[in-house]
């Protein structure tokens, strides 16, 4: 069970608030198959700050496989959000998602406090069991044990933020009383919000996450998932990540995009209401427009000013 003291500053920045937030996800100038332009990426990352939004996310992609369609934001997660905690101020940042089945709980661990202590403890961890089939071989991991994997490296994350010296064992090892794994964050454990099933039942997610990160779902879907969230985990939040292309037409009707839509401003607008009357909690916004920092104005003056 997540301890009373997860709630650091960048999960109160997320879910405090009454009603729907919003995040940017990396990479905000597109580029997800190439290095990005660093200083591009950092302005517009100030940029959405300045503008209301209230996270930053940063995908974890640790290989380039093209038939998936994307490398995140390339660089790896750590140095990145540290180098964007550097750049800005008060700003959630999170993961969508650290891939706990191929990276050592311990360096996750130790990363991720580390970058939780650089930034004041604006560090929310979306973690993930993975998707990219190539990758298990890659990293000598059997795919059929993800779920397992998984679950061991939550509880050893918890163990070492929590602990001094702790003795525990799984798949990855064995920890004696003899080690510790510092710095310990800023709150007794970073936030962890195990994204989609992660093949995890949702009462496992409900007892041991402090959230669950979704990707973009039918709206129907997403109203039952999140009565069905709130029956299992009470107010613990539920946030999901979604494409978002303004079409110039402000009145334009939604078209499909994979994992979001095309659609006017006054749409979109009406379609968040909606999904903070189903009670959801945050949304991370992938902007698709050419013009991003455009974009990012109209969104956060229309839409998160607006809610």
């Amino acid at each position: 069970m997540p301890a009373d003291g997860h709630e650091n500053a960048g999960y109160r920045r997320l879910f405090e608030p009454d009603g729907l937030t919003f995040g940017a996800g990396f990479p905000l100038t597109g580029a997800n198959r190439s290095t990005p332009d660093i200083e591009a990426e950092v302005e517009l990352a100030r940029y959405a700050e300045a503008v209301g939004f209230d996270g930053l996310w940063a995908r974890d992609v640790p290989t380039y496989w093209p038939k998936f369609g994307d490398a995140g934001q390339t660089f790896d997660t750590w140095p990145w959000l540290t180098h964007v905690a550097a750049r800005t101020d008060d700003i959630a940042l999170g993961t969508s998602s650290v891939v706990l089945t191929l990276r050592h709980p311990l360096h996750v661990a130790k990363s991720a406090a580390t970058v939780d202590r650089l930034s004041d403890g604006r560090l929310v961890l979306g973690v993930a069991s993975g998707d990219r089939d190539p990758e298990y071989p890659a990293f000598d991991v059997d795919r059929e044990e993800r779920g397992a994997l998984f679950r061991e490296s939550v509880d050893a994350l918890r163990a070492v933020w929590r602990e001094e010296f702790p003795e525990l064992e799984g798949r990855w090892g064995r920890l004696e009383g003899d080690l510790d794994v510092v710095p310990k964050p800023t709150t007794e454990t970073i936030p962890l919000l195990p994204t989609g099933n992660a093949r995890q039942s949702q009462e496992w997610i409900a007892d041991h996450g402090d959230g669950w990160l979704f990707y973009h779902l039918p709206e129907s879907t997403l109203e039952s998932y999140l009565a069905e969230w709130r029956a299992a985990a009470g107010d613990k939040p539920f946030a999901i990540a979604v494409r978002v292309e303004l079409a110039d037409d402000r009145t334009a009707d939604p078209e499909p995009l994979h994992l979001g839509f095309r659609a006017g401003i006054e749409w979109f607008r009406d379609y968040f209401r909606r999904l903070e009357t189903y009670g959801l909690d945050h949304a991370i916004i992938g902007i698709q427009n050419d013009d991003r920092e455009a974009a990012l104005a109209t969104f956060a003056d229309e839409i998160i000013d607006d809610l």
